[in-house]
């Protein structure tokens, strides 16, 4: 492990600074973490799929629990590509099974529930520790950073199991609304687990995919925790100063030599005196003097400033004592109570009173608004007005004009050489009704379901019934060009009959 081929900085960080480290080497990466996670997993995923295809929660239990051996291989992806040694996909692939062989079991029984696994697995993977070793090792360790190696366990949960429902949910989304209303949601959460093993197998994949993008995020943030505990621990950052700075000098160490060399080199002898003067004790004490009282000893500096707390005069102290103001401060008073100051009191009055006013007249206008709806300012607001009725809805025509006086006879002659056209006119019949007889809020930009949804809102059970029947045979027309059988449509025209009359309302 050479420090300086890091391909990261290496530096002390906090814990969270240190896990968002991690995600950036999971982005860095994605493309070789992802793909050999789904190379070795889902082929694994499919095979308990396979052979316990009657115990779909079991798949789901086993998958979940083999979890730390397949996170051994994103973890030796990251250890190498940190020091420049990024293998290829087929060689990560390759190495996933010589990376099972130590403390697999251990992994997989009494240190799977553990909330430090991804903080704590380099040491056995990475570092080889085992029994006593190991655990005087993880003492050090985890004296710092363990808690945060806790959190990210816990909010990693919560994100696969958020991830997971979104999946579901985007696929529910994909489902065509025809297929959705024709689906019985009481009869599927009634029915037996065999009728049903294949909802539950798709739950399953959509785990599966989910820890393919997740999973590598989760180990590369316990490797950066564990990174980021040993360069605290071993002064990584340290070394690598030393590291640059030896290397710097060691380009310039000749050339230092030199310089020294030459600075030491005597160009000429030393001078000495002739005559050696004698100090008096007289002039010692001078000279000790002037050096001491000369820098570094002693740095005069001069400052003017007020000073507080020193002693007052007698007389001062007296003045209090008879308890008579300072003349100073009667001087002021006196020249407050004079009718100078008292103009400029009353124009600092009158000022101030001015800035109020406008301050409350800006204010009163900045939210006129609010005071419009809550006060009632100007009265009575005028009504809205109505929503203009949409003259089309899914391309039929829904005005009243537009329509036979008797709507169900008319269609009974269509039958049998234009049963789209008979359809047709009754559904288009019924959503003028529902638009000028009911005032149902219909938009142009509903769909059949929300229709229906709308008609249910009445709460009328024959109307509900026979729309829910003429959308499904409109659908089945329209989407999928299926006629409804002869009964059906001579059902459909009394039902009308029986709701509408020959042309009136209801």
């Amino acid at each position: 492990m050479r420090l300086s081929d890091a391909s990261v900085v290496i530096r002390p960080r906090t814990a969270w600074e240190a896990m968002d480290l991690g995600i950036l080497m999971a982005r860095e990466h994605r493309v070789l973490l992802m793909g050999s996670w789904a190379l070795v997993t889902l082929p694994v995923f499919a095979l308990l799929t396979a052979l316990l295809w009657e115990h779909p929660y079991t798949v789901m239990l086993l998958f979940w629990w083999f979890q730390p051996a397949f996170d051994r291989l994103p973890l030796y992806i990251l250890s190498k590509t940190l020091f420049g040694e990024k293998p290829t996909l087929r060689q990560a692939v390759s190495q996933w099974p010589s990376l099972l062989k130590g403390q697999l079991l251990a992994s997989l029984t009494w240190r799977r529930l553990s909330l430090s696994r991804s903080f704590v697995m380099p040491v056995s993977q990475l570092e080889g520790l085992d029994g006593q070793a190991r655990q005087k090792r993880l003492g050090v360790l985890q004296q710092r950073n363990a808690g945060a190696a806790r959190w990210l366990t816990i909010v990693s949960v919560h994100l696969e199991i958020g991830l997971w429902f979104g999946l579901m949910a985007f696929f529910y989304l994909f489902i065509p609304q025809q297929v959705e209303l024709d689906w019985d949601w009481l009869n599927l959460l009634l029915a037996t687990s065999s009728e049903v093993l294949w909802l539950d197998h798709l739950g399953n994949a959509f785990y599966a995919v989910m820890l393919v993008f997740w999973e590598p995020i989760y180990v590369a943030c316990g490797f950066s925790l564990y990174l980021n505990r040993r360069t605290g621990l071993e002064a990584w950052d340290l070394e690598l100063v030393f590291r640059r700075l030896r290397q710097r000098l060691s380009n310039v160490a000749p050339l230092l030599l030199l310089v020294i060399g030459l600075t030491l080199l005597p160009f000429s002898p030393p001078t000495m005196a002739d005559e050696t003067t004698p100090l008096s004790p007289k002039g010692a004490s001078q000279s000790i003097k002037s050096l001491l009282d000369a820098p570094p000893f002693k740095n005069p500096e001069t400052v003017t400033r007020y000073r507080f707390g020193e002693e007052k005069p007698a007389t001062e102290n007296k003045a209090h004592a008879d308890g008579k103001l300072p003349a100073w401060l009667q001087a002021l008073l006196d020249s407050l109570n004079s009718n100078t100051f008292k103009h400029v009191a009353q124009g600092l009055e009158v000022l101030l009173w001015s800035l109020l006013i406008g301050g409350l007249t800006l204010l009163a206008w900045r939210y006129r608004d609010w005071l419009r709806t809550f006060v009632s300012l100007r009265g009575p607001r005028a009504p809205k007005a109505a929503k203009p009725v949409p003259t089309q809805l899914f391309g039929l025509e829904l005005g009243t004009e537009t329509l036979p006086m008797d709507i169900a006879s008319t269609a009974e002659q269509l039958w049998p050489t234009q049963p789209r056209e008979a359809l047709g006119l009754l559904y288009r019949g019924l959503l003028s009704r529902l638009l000028h007889d009911f005032n149902l809020p219909l938009k142009s930009a509903d769909t059949e379901g929300q229709v229906l949804e709308r008609v249910q809102q009445l709460q009328q059970p024959q109307l509900l019934a026979f729309s829910d029947e003429l959308t499904r045979h409109w659908q089945n027309l329209a989407y999928g060009h299926h006629l409804p059988p002869t009964s059906a449509q001579q059902k459909l025209c009394c039902d009308w009959r029986a709701l509408f009359g020959s042309g009136g309302t209801l």
